[in-house]
C-alpha cells in the first residue's frame, strides 16, 4: 500500500502495522469517551503529548494495530467526526 504524505513521499505500508493518531481535545476524560465510543474493547496504548500553553487542550497519542487501509481510515473519519475531539493527525 503506498500513500503520499504532505512533503509527496511516498510510504510503504505493509497491514497489519501498529499506527499512531495524534488527538486533541478539550480534556482528557472526553478524549478518553470519544476513544472508547469509537473503538470499544480494541487494544490499544494513550499516551500524554501536550498540553496547549493557556490549558485548554490536550493532545493525546492513540497507537493501535490497524487490519489494512479501510480500518485505518474509517477509525480516523470517526475520531474526527466525534463531537469530543477538536482535532486528529
Amino acid at each position: 500500500m503506498e500513500i503520499i504524505n504532505a512533503r509527496e513521499e511516498k510510504l510503504d505500508l505493509t497491514y497489519p502495522c501498529s499506527w499512531c493518531y495524534k488527538l486533541i481535545a478539550g480534556e482528557k476524560e472526553a478524549l478518553e469517551k470519544a476513544i472508547h465510543d469509537v473503538i470499544e474493547a480494541r487494544e490499544h496504548k494513550l499516551t500524554h503529548s501536550n498540553n496547549s500553553k493557556s490549558g485548554k487542550y490536550v493532545s493525546m497519542n492513540l497507537d493501535m494495530l490497524v487490519h489494512n487501509e479501510d480500518d485505518r481510515n474509517f477509525i480516523y473519519e470517526a475520531l474526527k467526526q466525534h463531537q469530543n475531539i477538536k482535532m486528529v493527525l
